[in-house]
Formats: structure tokens, C-alpha cells, sequence
């Protein structure tokens, strides 16, 4: 086994490819920095690095085996801070957001929730436009989205909230007399996209390629926001499967909203990227599940 010292000598070496600067970081002599690689070098039983008086590189035993370290010492420094987290409590701070108006009220009883059990953790809260709901994840300015399923490429948390779906038409369209619809009806009528950015996983389920029995759907216009494609639906351009509650939170008179019979519910809870899964991110669903028992799994 390696020690730790031997590890960060050699990671900071491998990083730095210089003797001077190792030593300068580690706060040690260049002697000492020497001498760890040699040790290193002798147990191993091959060089690690390519010396000469003005050029220091990895040889490729020596570049395979940082590359391999790296992830694995990130990874102990990951678990010993979460320790740390707990043994403190949570602290520090937290940004979530939400899509739509539908989640606003879910997202902040699991905010007034995670707060009163952790006061030291400062909350943000956002909302999060469609255009950079997955970006917004990726770049960390959103540790935890409420917002609907499927979110392809990040870890999804329970369902806090389920929606009959329904479908968005003109209100003076062929449609919008009917008590319900067949997910079948796609297939006449052209679809409003969502922008190209919106995860593929749900646009193939809010916006399908095919009808159940395999029938094309004509794609309709792309539209950059909710409202924007809502508009586009009330112009005559196309129509939109969404959730019940858009008929409250977006009451139009020049739409209408028709149940879809044989389509499955939409589902919203929490999103957050996996390799953010901190011990502030855990307690935050934890909360949100909590917060809103009637409508969770």
C-alpha cells in the first residue's frame, strides 16, 4: 500500500513537472520530494519519470499511474468531506430552482422544510427557464431542479407530483369540443416542438416521433418558452400535450385543453447531476419527499 505523503508527492510531481515547484507546494525540501519518488520508484520497480537537468516528464508506466490515481484520491476526499458534512451538520449553500408554475409550490414547502431542519444552510431559489434547465445543472448553478421526468444523463428522485396530460389546442380547433383524445390524434395534427436544448429522453415523451401504433407525428414549430409555445398552439400552428395544471396556471381564452384517455401521467420531482450528490443535495430531497407526502411515491 501507498502512503498518503508518497500519493501527494507524487500526483503534485505529475501535475507540476518540476522539483522546485513540488517542494514549494508540499512545503518540503527538493531533496525530500527526490527521495519520496526514488522510494516510489524502487517499490514499483520502474521509473516513474523521465529526469534530465532541464526537463522533467512521465514516462508512460508514470502517466497510467497518476491517471489512475487521480479519480480514486478525488474520491477519498469526496468521502471525507461528506463525513465531515455530517459530523458538522449541513452548511455552507444550496440553489434550487424550478420549471414551471406547477412545482413553484412544491419546490418551496421542501425549501421551508430543509431549512427549519438545517437553519445553517442558506437557500436560493430560482426559476429556471427551459433554454437552460440542463445546462444550468451541468455548470453548478443549480444543485437541484424540480422539474419533469424523464431528465436523461441525471439522477431523478422521487415523484413528488403526477398530472393527467392533456392536450393544448386552439380554442376554435376541430378538437377542442371533444371529452378526451387518443394519443392516436398525434398523428393528424402537427406537434409544437420544444427547443433543441430540452433533454432528448423527454422530449420523445412529451412530443413523440410515433403514435402507440407506430403513425408518424408531423413536427410542428419550435417554440423558446413555455409561453411562446403555448402562443404558437392558440395561433393555429400545431398542438401540445402537457399537464393538467397548465389549465390553471396558463388559463387562455383562445385555448383549449382536451384529456389525453390512454397517455400516462407526467411526473415532476427533484433532478440534480449524480456526481453532485452531496450530503446538502440528499437532505434537500429528503425534505422535498417529506414535504409533500399526498402526491409522492
Amino acid at each position: 500500500m501507498l502512503e498518503r505523503y508518497e500519493i501527494e508527492t507524487f500526483l503534485t510531481l505529475a501535475e507540476e513537472l518540476h522539483f522546485g515547484h513540488t517542494a514549494e507546494r508540499l512545503r518540503v525540501t527538493t531533496g525530500r520530494i527526490s527521495h519520496v519518488i526514488r522510494k516510489l520508484e524502487r517499490r514499483i520497480g520502474a521509473p516513474l519519470f523521465e529526469r534530465t537537468s532541464r526537463v522533467v516528464r512521465l514516462t508512460p508506466i508514470g502517466a497510467r499511474l497518476a491517471e489512475e490515481l487521480r479519480p480514486l484520491v478525488a474520491g477519498m476526499e469526496d468521502a471525507v468531506r461528506r463525513a465531515v458534512e455530517a459530523g458538522r451538520g449541513l452548511s455552507g449553500e444550496l440553489r434550487v430552482a424550478f420549471v414551471g408554475e406547477s412545482t413553484a409550490p412544491v419546490l418551496l414547502r421542501a425549501v421551508s422544510l430543509f431549512t427549519e431542519r438545517h437553519p445553517e444552510c442558506v437557500v436560493h431559489v430560482h426559476e429556471a427557464p427551459l433554454a437552460t434547465t440542463r445546462s444550468s445543472l451541468r455548470d453548478g448553478t443549480v444543485d437541484v431542479l424540480i422539474a419533469s421526468y424523464p431528465f436523461d444523463g441525471m439522477a431523478n428522485g422521487p415523484a413528488l407530483l403526477r398530472e393527467q396530460r392533456v392536450l393544448a389546442v386552439a380554442a376554435d380547433h376541430p378538437l377542442a369540443g371533444e371529452e378526451s383524445v387518443s394519443l392516436e390524434a398525434l398523428a393528424e395534427h402537427p406537434v409544437v416542438q420544444y427547443p433543441a436544448v430540452t433533454s432528448a429522453e423527454f422530449k420523445r415523451d412529451r412530443t413523440p416521433e410515433r403514435t402507440p401504433s407506430g403513425r408518424p407525428v408531423p413536427k410542428g414549430p419550435v417554440g423558446e418558452t413555455f409561453s411562446e409555445m403555448l402562443s404558437l398552439v392558440a395561433m393555429g400552428r400545431g398542438v401540445l400535450p402537457v399537464g393538467a395544471e397548465t389549465r390553471r396556471y396558463y388559463p387562455r381564452p383562445d385555448l383549449a385543453y382536451v384529456p389525453i384517455r390512454d397517455a400516462p401521467p407526467i411526473r415532476r420531482g427533484p433532478v440534480w447531476r449524480e456526481s453532485n450528490t452531496t450530503a446538502r443535495v440528499r437532505e434537500f430531497v429528503r425534505a422535498a419527499v417529506d414535504a409533500n407526502p399526498a402526491s409522492g411515491d
